[in-house]
Order: C-alpha cells, then sequence, then structure tokens
C-alpha cells in the first residue's frame, strides 16, 4: 500500500464525508463549514492528498460528525429544484455552493479552474515542498492523452524525467550553499532556520518545473460558478480539461445536482459549448491572419504601464466627497478643482486613515483610478498573480518564445549550467510539441520561461494586490513585478498621492524571506503552549 493510500477502515470511516474514497475528484460533504475550511487551509501547505489529511489530522472528529449528520439535505434538494426549474432564476445557483479537491492536475489546468472570478481557491504550494519525489515510480507531472499515439510520447517523459533529475539532484546542493550562506543565529529555532532554508530553495529551483507538474486544488464555488466552470472545461480544446469537468460534473451531482440541471443538456449547455468553442476558433483564426506579418516587440520592461487617467487623484477626491454631500458629482468636481493642495491632502489623509496594517484598506474611492500593465515574467510569478480576481488578468499561451529568467544566486552556487541545460531540453521538446500539436506544447515548458499577460485593476484592487506581494516572505519574482507597478502608478502616471497610499508595499530585498514568517510561527506556537 503507498504511504498515501487508505486502509479499508478509513474508507469506511471516511465515506459519509466524501463523495467517493478512491477517485481524484471529489465532493466534501457532511461537514460542518469551519471543518471544510481548516481542512482546506491545511491542504495548501501539505503533500498529502486531502482524504489523508482528512484521517490524519481531523479524524478524531469524523465520529463524532457521523452522529450528527441530518436527513435535510434531500428536502434542501427538492426545494432548490423547484424553484430554479419553476422560476428559471439562475441567482437561486448562487446560494448553494460545495467544497470539492481537483488532484494530481497540471499546473496548465489550474489556470482554466481558476480563471473564475467568482469561486475561493487553495493551490498546492511548488514553494513550501519540494517534488522530487516518485509516488508510484514516477515524477509528479501529466502526460497528455494527446500524446498517447504519438511518435512524440516518449521524447516527452524522457525529456521531462530528465528535467525533474536535474531538480532533484539540484535541491540538495542548494540547501546545502544556503546553509552555509545564511548561517542559523541565536535568536532563530532550528525549525524556523530549516523551514526558510528549504523554502529559499525551492523558491530558486521551482523555475525548472514544466507547467505539467501536477497540483492539487481546493476550491470553494456557488452552483452558479460550479455551472460556468463546467462549460468552460467541456469546451476546452485539451483532454486534461474535458476530462476533468466530465470527473467534476458526476462529483458535484452528488451535492448539488439541481444547479447543473443544463450542463449537458444538448439544448442549453450543449449549445453554449458550441458557441465557445465556436468564437475560440474564429477569433484565432482572424488574430492569425491579422497579425501574420507583425515584427515581435523589441526588448521590453519586465513591466509597462500601458494605460492610466492621468486625472484619476480629482476622481478620487471627488469619490472621497460623494457618500457625504448631498449634491451631484458636477458640483464635486468644481469643488475639488478649487481645493487647495493643504485642503487635498487633509482630505485624502482622513479618508485613508491611520493604516497600522495592510489589512485596513481605504473604500472604493480608489476604484475611480485604473490602471493597466502589460507584463513579460516568468510563469512562475504569473501564477501567483493570475489567483487575484478583483483584476482583469488575460494572458497570451505559454511559450519559449520569451526566454526565460535566471535567479542570480545559481550562478554563485554553481548550479547555471544546469539549468540552463534543462531549460533548453524544454525549449527543444517545445519546438517539436508546438510543430506536431500545438494545443500541448506549453506543457513543455518550464515555470522560469516569460510568459506575457495584461493585468487591469482599479487602485483599490492594486492597493490590495502590491501590498500582499510585495511582502518579504514572498517569491523573489512576484515581488519584483508588484514593486515595480507600484513605482509606475507613482512616477509614471504621477499619481503620487495615491502610491503613496500604499504605505505597506515592501521595496526592500530580504535574505532569507519566509525568515520572520518562521520566527513569528515559533512565536505564536510558544503563546498557545503557554
Amino acid at each position: 500500500m503507498g504511504r498515501h493510500e487508505l486502509s479499508a477502515d478509513e474508507q469506511v470511516l471516511l465515506a459519509p464525508f466524501v463523495s467517493n474514497t478512491d477517485r481524484n475528484v471529489f465532493v466534501l460533504r457532511n461537514l460542518p463549514e469551519v471543518t471544510k475550511g481548516a481542512v482546506f487551509a491545511r491542504y495548501s501547505r501539505s503533500p498529502k492528498p486531502l482524504r489523508r489529511l482528512l484521517v490524519d489530522e481531523f479524524g478524531d472528529d469524523l465520529d463524532h460528525h457521523v452522529a450528527q449528520i441530518g436527513t435535510g439535505g434531500d428536502r434542501a434538494q427538492r426545494m432548490y429544484q423547484r424553484v430554479f426549474v419553476e422560476y428559471g432564476d439562475d441567482s437561486v445557483a448562487q446560494l448553494g455552493g460545495a467544497h470539492v479537491a481537483l488532484e494530481q492536475i497540471s499546473n496548465v489546468a489550474t489556470k482554466v479552474v481558476e480563471w473564475g472570478r467568482l469561486a475561493s481557491y487553495l493551490e498546492q504550494s511548488t514553494r513550501y515542498m519540494a517534488y522530487d519525489d516518485k509516488p508510484g515510480g514516477r515524477y509528479r507531472y501529466h502526460r497528455p492523452a494527446e500524446l498517447a499515439d504519438s511518435p512524440l510520447g516518449g521524447r516527452y517523459v524522457a525529456t521531462l524525467d530528465t528535467v525533474f533529475d536535474t531538480y532533484a539532484g539540484a535541491l540538495p546542493l542548494a540547501r546545502s550553499w544556503l546553509e552555509r550562506r545564511h548561517p542559523r543565529d541565536a535568536e532563530t529555532s532550528e525549525r524556523a532556520w530549516r523551514a526558510s532554508i528549504n523554502a529559499k530553495a525551492c523558491d530558486l529551483l521551482r523555475g525548472l518545473l514544466p507547467a505539467a507538474t501536477t497540483s492539487n486544488v481546493g476550491m470553494y464555488a456557488s452552483g452558479q460558478a460550479y455551472e460556468q466552470l463546467l462549460l468552460r472545461l467541456r469546451s476546452h480544446e485539451l483532454a486534461e480539461a474535458r476530462q476533468l469537468g466530465a470527473q467534476l460534473l458526476v462529483e458535484l451531482r452528488t451535492i448539488i445536482p439541481a444547479f447543473l440541471a443544463r450542463v449537458d443538456r444538448p439544448d442549453r449547455g450543449g449549445r453554449w459549448v458550441q458557441y465557445l468553442e465556436d468564437t475560440r476558433t474564429d477569433t484565432r483564426a482572424i488574430a492569425q491572419h491579422l497579425l501574420a506579418d507583425v515584427a515581435p516587440d523589441p526588448v521590453q520592461p519586465e513591466v509597462t504601464l500601458v494605460d492610466f487617467d492621468p486625472d484619476a487623484e480629482d476622481d478620487v477626491l471627488v469619490g472621497m466627497l460623494y457618500p457625504h454631500a448631498h449634491v451631484s458629482e458636477q458640483a464635486l468636481r468644481l469643488r475639488v478643482a478649487a481645493m487647495t493642495p493643504a485642503e487635498r491632502v487633509e482630505l485624502m489623509r482622513a479618508y485613508v486613515g491611520d493604516r497600522t496594517n495592510r489589512r485596513h484598506k481605504p473604500g472604493r474611492a480608489l476604484e475611480r483610478a485604473r490602471y493597466r500593465f502589460d507584463i513579460c515574467g516568468d510563469y512562475g510569478a504569473f501564477r501567483d498573480l493570475q489567483r487575484h480576481r478583483l483584476c482583469t488578468i488575460d494572458w497570451q499561451e505559454l511559450s519559449c518564445r520569451h526566454g526565460y529568467a535566471t535567479p542570480p544566486e545559481l550562478a554563485e552556487c554553481g548550479l547555471a549550467g544546469q539549468w540552463g541545460e534543462a531549460l533548453e531540453r524544454q525549449a527543444d521538446l517545445w519546438d517539436a510539441l508546438h510543430a506536431e500539436r500545438p494545443r500541448i506544447a506549453p506543457y513543455a515548458v518550464g515555470f522560469a520561461w516569460r510568459v506575457r499577460y495584461s493585468i487591469q485593476l482599479n487602485a483599490r484592487a492594486a492597493l490590495h494586490l502590491l501590498e500582499l506581494r510585495s511582502g518579504p516572505q514572498g517569491h523573489e519574482s512576484y515581488r519584483r513585478v508588484s514593486q515595480q507597478m507600484h513605482r509606475l502608478i507613482g512616477e509614471r502616471a504621477g499619481h503620487h498621492a495615491i502610491a503613496e497610499m500604499m504605505r505597506f508595499v515592501d521595496h526592500t530585498e530580504p535574505a532569507l524571506g519566509r525568515l520572520d514568517a518562521e520566527r513569528r510561527t515559533d512565536a505564536r506556537g510558544a503563546l498557545a503552549r503557554g
């Protein structure tokens, strides 16, 4: 039995709480919301599958929950079915939801799943655990069904196995070098130091991991959001996405069947899926024709601010006054235009207040200022920034067209040569796949390769994103992007006051970014123990 497999007794224990005990897609049921939230929070930082976590860390509570399972679920389903069918109110599907685990899906598929804004996601991290193991004798990466009958299938496996061998061999070397460079001091526990060393080593080498690398995603969404996700998966060009959609529909129908009745009806979901396929195919054909003679961009900065409103700070001041006024916007604009510099500062300071931490966020007036950034950065950073749902984020296909990023520390620890060789192997495989099966070519591309993407957001969303992602515990690549976005808001857009509101954007360069966070974990543990 594998290390994460469930015994017969454990399967019996879990059966009331999961929709199945032996498949990669399943739904949690009959558990308090707080238990589901806790297990998903633990899930994102653990190499264990969710069912294994439930047994190992929540098993003592499960017998207690069995006795409290009621019979009201069927009545609720019948009520929703009646309202949904008889009244046709789509908003009813926003009132019920489900927690779902999607296990061992590729990092290409995670981006398809996480496209939807109206859902909550937690994704297994590539920053806190190593991907050097071989469950079942195979490294953790997706093998596309599209290659089953292709001579490229063997080359795909051989190349990615070699890349993972490089990653696995480099990890202990990186850890040893980091231990020498950052010795533990007397103020730091062995646990906190070792955890920060491991996180930094994983950070340095995660760029080698291909987008085919598998991950576990926990999500919570309403029935309406799941319907949209299922339609998106069913219309997708990748076999992995379509198969995932088929599995997800089966499992969700054990919990919220009423909300998903339209998904596979030919006259409803079928037509919807066809619409999505047709618009994608037709737009791609026209785009390829229109862009056939457009040359690639010359070398550009990693982050470019391509659109903003020069008068946005005036708009923000109007927004600050509006809820407290009884006059029109036009009257407020005239008043703002006549304000002295001292009055403008006084109003902004009152509105922002005394922000003692980044969770104290100013109100909706900041949503009147908006920015659009064009970014060409490594895929690893994109993965983390893409999950911010209060933005409009769109991206181009992952490829080897834009080169790759190399952490400067790799040259110092003697791993730059292995890094470059592994990424060039990925590029050779991508070339071959793109020529024969272009839609699956992104699976071969590592996180270090650059992808071009656009982020459009207002100042309030920017405050949240930039303060969060520039934190010292964050990965260097997305910290750098966040810092550049912040500078461009102040310097390029000239919105100095708005940039100043983002006072928790961190422009420092910590040596071991996770160390302070691990020390705080030690302190909380000591406090809890009394």
